[in-house]
């Protein structure tokens, strides 16, 4: 099983999922999800979900404000309900994609081959920040994050370049950050569905699984 911390501060403000997976195949383009993305797309604009209130209320319990500093999810959300379609960045990430607008839940997704050592959820510590994809440094001082040795590497709002998953992209983690009020058999399904996907879409196989 792979090295994995929840922080004893997060404990009553976050109940994570984490898929641990080997052998994907990421493609730039992945015209078997075309049909899948239009049609999750054209539900939430038939029928548009409520921003979850459960994830809004774990951004302010670490002092964050999530009208300023947007969970991915509810970003993405935001997006679709205007009209915008789901960003195509590559199969994999497509899917997480899929996934967090569908459950509305903020979803982290790195390559493994690029983590060092354990991996732990914790509160940024004074200072904290990372390159991220395509912007400049994400300060992570005082905000749920996700860490290894070499230090933070992902939030619920964006994720660092130094692990991003890209077509060369192999062995990969997903994390899910649900709120604590999610209830862990919900996490649990969200987590079955999201292996399901990878597995059908991308292949490879799932090598471990971390619920809270």
């Amino acid at each position: 099983m792979p090295d994995f911390t929840l922080a004893p501060e997060l404990l009553s403000i976050v109940r994570p999922g984490l898929l641990w997976w080997n052998g994907a195949t990421v493609v730039a383009q992945e015209h078997r999800l075309d049909p899948l993305l239009a049609e999750a797309e054209a539900r939430v604009r038939l029928s548009p979900p409520a921003e979850s209130i459960a994830v809004r209320t774990m951004y302010k319990r670490v002092g964050i404000d999530p009208t300023k500093t947007r969970p991915s999810n509810e970003a993405l959300l935001r997006r679709v309900r205007k009209g915008d379609a789901i960003p195509r960045i590559n199969s994999l990430v497509d899917i997480v994609n899929w996934c967090s607008l569908e459950f509305q839940l903020p979803y982290g997704l790195y390559d493994l081959s690029k983590i060092n050592g354990a991996v732990t959820i914790r509160l940024g510590v004074d200072g904290e920040s990372y390159p991220g994809i395509r912007k400049d440094d994400v300060n992570v001082s005082g905000r749920i994050t996700v860490a290894d040795a070499t230090g933070a590497f992902g939030n619920p709002t964006s994720d660092s370049a130094r692990t991003m998953v890209t077509t060369a992209t192999t062995d990969a983690l997903v994390v899910i950050y649900a709120p604590a009020e999610i209830a862990s058999t919900q996490v649990r399904r969200v987590l079955e569905v999201t292996s399901a996907r990878i597995a059908d879409i991308a292949g490879g196989r799932e090598i471990a699984r971390n619920t809270a």
